[in-house]
């Protein structure tokens, strides 16, 4: 069962317009939509082209133009870099898993966080959480220990694939790296 996204027209005037509530919002709602978990679809007024990804890049801009900024200088010149490259296309997904891990640590140290402070806990603040982080240092290392494991067996088994396809799309060529199977040699 398909998920119905909520759509929002973006104008020639630069304004955004939830067809859901039917009243003009701003970035920062859509921002706000995209946290509380609304699936979005934001479409050209005019031409009903699909500019969600350029929309949520938007939003990207802004919070790294803020003052605590997510990706430091390298991470997005390697970014840049890797546009037009032959691991172009498997970049998307592994860092699409990487942040699928990275959610589920986050979700078992909140779960840690419940177990230990219960349901009402007050770590909601930045001190008391870094405290709680500082607390929990051996169980936190083990997790991120756990996490950089599976995201390095993640990209081995890619690159593994990655060879084993081009084994089998090269083998019929004879190249030198590639003999040709028995197979081939009984034909």
């Amino acid at each position: 069962m398909s998920v119905e996204k909520r759509v929002i027209k973006k104008y020639p005037n630069r304004r955004l317009y939830d067809t859901a509530t039917s009243s003009y919002i701003t970035l920062g709602d859509v921002k706000q939509l995209v946290l509380d978990n609304v699936d979005i679809q934001v479409v050209d007024a005019k031409s009903h082209d699909d500019i969600t990804r350029s929309v949520l890049l938007q939003i990207i801009l802004e919070e790294e133009s803020g003052g605590s900024p997510m990706f430091s200088y390298e991470v997005l010149t390697q970014f840049i870099r890797y546009y037009g490259q032959a691991m172009q296309g498997m970049m998307g997904p592994f860092l699409e898993k990487n942040l699928q891990m990275f959610a589920q640590l986050q979700q078992r140290m909140q779960e840690q966080a419940k177990t230990m402070y219960g349901e009402n806990n007050p770590l909601m603040g930045a001190k008391l959480w870094s405290d709680f982080l500082n607390f929990q240092g051996p169980a936190m290392q083990n997790m991120m220990t756990s996490y950089l494991d599976q995201s390095t067996n993640m990209f081995l088994d890619m690159q593994n694939r990655m060879q084993e396809q081009a084994r089998t799309m090269f083998t019929g060529f004879g190249f030198p790296a590639y003999p040709p199977s028995q197979d081939d040699d009984k034909k």
